[in-house]
């Protein structure tokens, strides 16, 4: 899927991109070095890229890759990270965040990828671009490494509300599925509830109503309910898609990435330890760089909205360049199956039945 709109400095017959170039904590010079990188790995792409046009235009013309592929859109001001969403809201319609929403909402983008202040890019997103027609709550769908053959699972909700019902949680599941569906071609994905346990009477009130809902709603929306899981799964293999509220979700995530470094410099100071340890990350060396990819955060960097009238990328604030170019290749790949379309259908299709009715079924939905 293609943006509709000719964007002459883009490139006529690319998948565009719309991208903040100020939202994320290394600063613009991080974000152009990001997109030349994916411009010089994928010929297909073309960007809209926003914020100070003096700004923008100085760092872009060092990147020769990008002169014909990239058209700068002037905004002014920048959300920070201490801006409070409600204020962005009311107040930022000449930031950088909401031009990049713009071009998705006008269809001149099929994508909008940002690095800024996730809850102003969540309110935002979902005032310029508006839920689908039945959700209730959007949610943040973000990759987590995994030994499963996809080589991720998914993980919903990411951080876009800490708060959840058993609705809201089955309405996820129906999300992640169809996500695991366009994203990384299961056709029949396997979802699972975190729960502190596995057994059906731990948890809260609102746990045990989503896993009965999740249940009566599994056959009907072609996946396989497995039931609670616990936070070892996540990197598991004992499903695809792994649902919970945002609160925990976030926290979840956050601490593996504090891990991952932590394993990361654990690792370097053991092999810098004595001569001999240091002969021995010469002789392991691909073996640790292999490792050293599989837990980078920067390659699964970009987590997805879904639920919204158009597809939107939230990339790491901290990103580099890698970082950035990952969270542009899951644009590009989102907008090249058509998942803003697929998704939308599906919610369409599906209006969730309570657990103990059992003789309605969600409409199947195959290719979304």
């Amino acid at each position: 899927m293609t943006a509709t709109k000719d964007n002459s400095k883009a490139g006529a017959g690319r998948t565009i991109i719309s991208v903040d170039a100020m939202g994320g904590d290394q600063g613009p010079a991080t974000v152009v070095a990001g997109i030349s990188l994916s411009a010089r790995i994928n010929p297909d792409i073309g960007f809209i890229l926003h914020g100070p046009r003096a700004v923008l235009e100085k760092l872009v013309a060092k990147r020769k890759n990008l002169g014909s592929r990239c058209e700068i859109r002037d905004a002014a001001e920048v959300v920070s990270m201490e801006d409070k969403p409600s204020q962005v809201v009311r107040q930022g319609r000449n930031t950088s965040m909401w031009s990049a929403l713009e071009s998705v909402r006008n269809g001149e983008a099929t994508v909008c990828v940002s690095c800024g202040n996730t809850g102003a890019l969540m309110l935002m997103s979902i005032i310029r671009l508006r839920k689908l027609n039945g959700v209730y709550r959007p949610a943040i769908a973000v990759m987590w490494p995994s030994p499963n053959p996809q080589g991720y699972n998914i993980m919903l909700d990411g951080g876009a509300d800490i708060r959840a019902d058993a609705k809201d949680l089955a309405q996820y599941a129906l999300m992640g599925t169809s996500y695991a569906r366009n994203g990384f071609g299961l056709t029949r994905p396997r979802v699972g509830l975190l729960n502190v346990g596995t057994e059906e009477h731990k948890g809260r009130s609102e746990l045990k109503e989503a896993h009965d809902l999740i249940a009566a709603n599994a056959r009907g929306g072609d996946f396989e309910f497995v039931g609670f899981v616990e936070g070892r799964d996540l990197p598991g293999t004992k499903c695809d898609v792994i649902v919970t509220d945002g609160f925990t979700g976030n926290v979840a995530l956050k601490t593996a990435e504090g891990i991952a470094k932590f394993i990361s410099d654990e690792l370097r100071q053991a092999f810098r330890y004595s001569l001999l340890s240091k002969l021995a990350s010469v002789l392991a060396y691909t073996s640790l760089n292999r490792l050293k990819k599989r837990v980078d955060p920067r390659r699964a960097n970009g987590g997805v909205f879904l639920g919204l009238n158009g597809t939107v990328v939230k990339s790491h604030g901290a990103a580099d360049a890698t970082g950035v170019s990952s969270a542009v290749k899951l644009a590009y790949e989102l907008a090249q199956s058509g998942f803003s379309d697929k998704l939308a259908a599906r919610v369409a299709s599906a209006t969730l039945h309570d657990q103990d009715d059992t003789s309605e079924e969600l409409t199947n939905g195959e290719s979304e």
